[in-house]
C-alpha cells in the first residue's frame, strides 16, 4: 500500500441501542506509539456480531453505542506507529481479538488468553467491520503467502475449534461434537487432522448438518430424527465417545453429550448455555468425566499452530458459504440469522 490514508472511511456501526447497524463514514482511527493501522480487505461475520445486531440481553449489557463492530479479518498494514519495527507497511496480517492488560498474574506469566483484564475489538474497543482498524502491533499475526485473505478473515473462529480440538489428545479417539456451526464444522476437520478414530457431529438444522457433510469426512447427526445411540452402534462404540466438544450452548445438546460418553471421558466446553441451566451433576460424577472449559484461543500458541496445520493442508475453505461485497452487509447478517449458512465473509476491497 502506498501514500497516507484518508481521513475517512467506511464503517459498519451500532450507532444506537436496538436492531440493525448501519454503514456510515468515520473518521480513520488515529494510531500512536506501539499501534498499527490496517487496512481491511475481508471480513467474517461472527455470532457475536449478531448479538449486536440483534441487540439482545448480552448486547444490551456489553455494548455502548455507537460503535464500530467486528473483530474477524484480514488485511495490510498501512501505517505503523512510533516503536514498531518489527512489522512493515504493505505487509498482510490477521490479528488476535483480544486486547489483554499486563498486570494480571495470567498476564504476566504469559497466560494472555487467562487475563481477567481482556477486552474484545468490536465490543469494547472500535473492530475491524471498516476500512481501516487501529491495533497493538503486539496483537497484530503475519500471514504466510498459503494463508490468503479469505482463510485470513476466519482464522479467529478457527482459532477457537483448534483450541478446543488441541485441548485433548485427539489420536485413536472417538468424538462427539454438539453444534455443527461454522465452528463445529471446522472443529470436526481438526479432530480428524489431528487423528480422530470416528467424529460424530450433531444438530437439528439440516442446512448446517449437511455443510459438515461436504466439508469434513465426520458423521453427521440430526438428532431430532436420528437415533444417536444407534449411530454409536452402526460405528461399533460400544462405552461410548471418548471425547466431547459442545459448540451449541443447547442444555439438551450437552445433556446427551453427557449420557453418551465413556467412563472417565473428557468434555470442552466452547458453548454457551443461556442464563443457569441445570445440570445432572450425578451423572458427570459417577461417570468421572472431565469437564474444561474453553474460551477464544491461547494468546498465540493457537496462532501459530492453526497456520502450520493451514500450511500442511488442513483446508477449511468450505465452511465458507457467502462472500459478499460490504455494502451488502445486511444479505450477509440475514443470512447468518436464518442459521442456513456457513460463514458469511464480507469484502471491503483492496
Amino acid at each position: 500500500m502506498s501514500g497516507s490514508p484518508p481521513r475517512t472511511m467506511r464503517a459498519l456501526v451500532k450507532a444506537e441501542p436496538g436492531e440493525g447497524l448501519v454503514m456510515r463514514e468515520e473518521p480513520v482511527p488515529e494510531i500512536g506509539p506501539g499501534d498499527v493501522l490496517i487496512r481491511v480487505h475481508k471480513t467474517g461475520i461472527c455470532g457475536t456480531d449478531v448479538h449486536i445486531w440483534n441487540w439482545d440481553d448480552w448486547a444490551a449489557r456489553t455494548i455502548h453505542p455507537p460503535l464500530v463492530i467486528g473483530h474477524e479479518f484480514a488485511g495490510e498494514i498501512a501505517a505503523l506507529g512510533p516503536g514498531v519495527d518489527k512489522l512493515a507497511v504493505g505487509q498482510r496480517v490477521s490479528a488476535e481479538g483480544h486486547l489483554v492488560g499486563a498486570t494480571s498474574r495470567a498476564s504476566r506469566a504469559g497466560r494472555f488468553h487467562l487475563d481477567p483484564d481482556t477486552k474484545g475489538v468490536g465490543v469494547h474497543v472500535p473492530g475491524a467491520f471498516a476500512d481501516y482498524v487501529r491495533l497493538p502491533a503486539f496483537n497484530v499475526v503475519p500471514l504466510p503467502e498459503e494463508v490468503d485473505d479469505e482463510i485470513g478473515a476466519i482464522l479467529d473462529p478457527l482459532g477457537n475449534a483448534v483450541h478446543t480440538v488441541l485441548s485433548f489428545d485427539m489420536v485413536g479417539e472417538d468424538v462427539l461434537i454438539t453444534g455443527a456451526g461454522p465452528i463445529g464444522i471446522m472443529a470436526a476437520a481438526v479432530a480428524k487432522w489431528a487423528g480422530a478414530r470416528h467424529v460424530v457431529i450433531t444438530d437439528v438444522n439440516p442446512d448446517r448438518l449437511a455443510l459438515a457433510g461436504r466439508v469434513t469426512p465426520a458423521r453427521p447427526v440430526n438428532v431430532a430424527s436420528e437415533d444417536l445411540h444407534e449411530v454409536m452402534a452402526e460405528l461399533g462404540l460400544k462405552e461410548g465417545f471418548d471425547i466431547g466438544l459442545e459448540m451449541s450452548g443447547v442444555a439438551a445438546a450437552f445433556e446427551q453429550m453427557v449420557d453418551t460418553m465413556i467412563m472417565g471421558g473428557r468434555i470442552g466446553m466452547l458453548g454457551l448455555p443461556p442464563g443457569k441451566t441445570p445440570v445432572d451433576w450425578a451423572k458427570i460424577v459417577l461417570r468421572a468425566l472431565t469437564i474444561k472449559g474453553i474460551y477464544g484461543r491461547e494468546i498465540f500458541e493457537t496462532w501459530y499452530k492453526m497456520i502450520v496445520l493451514i500450511q500442511n493442508g488442513l483446508d477449511v475453505r468450505g465452511v465458507i458459504t457467502h462472500r459478499i461485497p460490504a455494502e451488502r452487509f445486511a444479505e450477509g447478517f440475514d443470512a447468518m440469522r436464518s442459521g442456513a449458512c456457513g460463514k458469511v465473509v464480507l469484502d471491503w476491497g483492496a
